[in-house]
């Protein structure tokens, strides 16, 4: 395991493994790993010859009010967890080796896409997230880049991007991780105390009642009016937004809920 902390060395780790004729997997996280990105990692490391997992805090998609200082943050567990995981090499890099600069002036913003739900209600956040990752991708070059679909919005941005911009990755969207209660795997799930953590199971169980709705219906108004309700149901929870999401081959159900102070997402697809 290398554990690099410096765009050259690990812009050139990377480029060494490609002159040998071995493929390159990128998980891009912000750190404080769990099973969820671990499952990331297991299957970089199934398809590709050599796995990197950045850990990155990117203040850039943050906003003033939101938790970039006290974001979970254990850079020795994450090792520990890539390397269990498949990764040979973790790229930590401080904010100052990022932005070396001070204030970013460049900024990538994803138009419609990055609009609605997570982008309605945290402003810049999406411009935040595809300068970042567009910034690893450079860093890293050709390679497959594997994300969770637990961040549905931030799949579509970041694909859409990669797109746009001809950039040479390969981006792939992986399976929700869930606790045994159907929770979804978070990094923020930590910030929950006890009834918190029993109450946030409201986000999975408001949307499998939308799921069930659609199974008989495709009013897509009404499911969201039956995932509401249920986020309604529990008195710790406060629900920003749950709305579903016609694509070509499926419905998606997006849901967004304060519990307590802290804010989860979560969504599941429904087949047409």
């Amino acid at each position: 395991m290398q554990v690099l902390d410096r765009i050259d060395a690990f812009r050139k780790e990377l480029d060494a493994v490609r002159a040998e004729g071995k493929t390159v997997g990128l998980v891009p996280t912000m750190g404080y790993l769990h099973e969820g990105h671990a499952s990331l990692i297991r299957r970089s490391a199934a398809e590709c010859d050599v796995t990197a997992v950045t850990v990155f805090v990117n203040p850039l998609q943050f906003a003033a009010t939101e938790d970039l200082s006290t974001y979970p943050r254990d850079l020795d567990r994450d090792v520990g967890i890539a390397e269990e995981a498949g990764a040979v090499i973790v790229f930590a890099p401080p904010v100052e080796e990022m932005y070396p600069g001070g204030p970013v002036l460049t900024s990538i913003h994803v138009a419609e896409v990055s609009e609605g739900m997570e982008g309605a209600s945290r402003p810049g956040h999406f411009d935040g997230v595809a300068t970042v990752v567009a910034k690893l991708f450079s860093i890293a070059g050709p390679c497959r880049a594997y994300f969770g679909e637990k961040d549905y919005q931030q799949l579509a941005v970041v694909r859409r991007m990669t797109s746009d911009l001809s950039i040479p990755v390969d981006v792939v969207g992986c399976p929700i991780v869930r606790e045994p209660d159907g929770l979804a795997m978070s990094s923020r799930n930590v910030y929950l105390s006890p009834d918190e953590r029993r109450a946030a199971t409201v986000l999975h169980r408001a949307l499998q009642a939308g799921a069930a709705g659609l199974a008989h219906s495709t009013d897509l108004a009404n499911a969201s009016e039956v995932m509401a309700a249920v986020v309604a149901s529990e008195p710790l929870a406060r629900l920003d937004y749950a709305e579903v999401v016609d694509t070509d081959h499926e419905y998606r159900l997006v849901i967004a809920a304060r519990v307590g102070t802290t804010r989860l997402i979560d969504n599941q697809g429904v087949a047409k």
